[in-house]
């Protein structure tokens, strides 16, 4: 790991060559996403902002496999997504 610091001035660790700041990424999809989303990492975060998924509805017009698909999202965002909208009364598209 190597110990960065991002243009704002965060110091993290950081042990593959992506140089987000999780920091920085972390604030950025908090202000776009609030809290309806549970926490999740800022790759699965990226993925469904590319996407343009911004509200927990929104996924229920995706199945499992097209969300695996997003670059950055995987298996364990899919499971924490599918535990908050099974909490909800929603799922996701078959």
């Amino acid at each position: 790991m190597s110990i960065r610091t991002c243009k704002n001035g965060h110091t993290f660790d950081k042990s593959s060559s992506c140089p987000v700041c999780p920091i920085c990424s972390g604030e950025e999809m908090g202000e776009k996403f609030g809290d309806e989303f549970p926490k999740l990492g800022a790759p699965a975060f990226r993925a469904l902002d590319s996407a343009g998924i911004r509200h927990l509805s929104q996924l229920t017009n995706y199945t499992e496999e097209q969300l695996l698909q997003l670059h950055g999202f995987g298996p364990k965002a899919l499971r924490i997504l599918k535990e908050t909208l099974n909490e909800k009364g929603l799922s996701l598209s078959k």
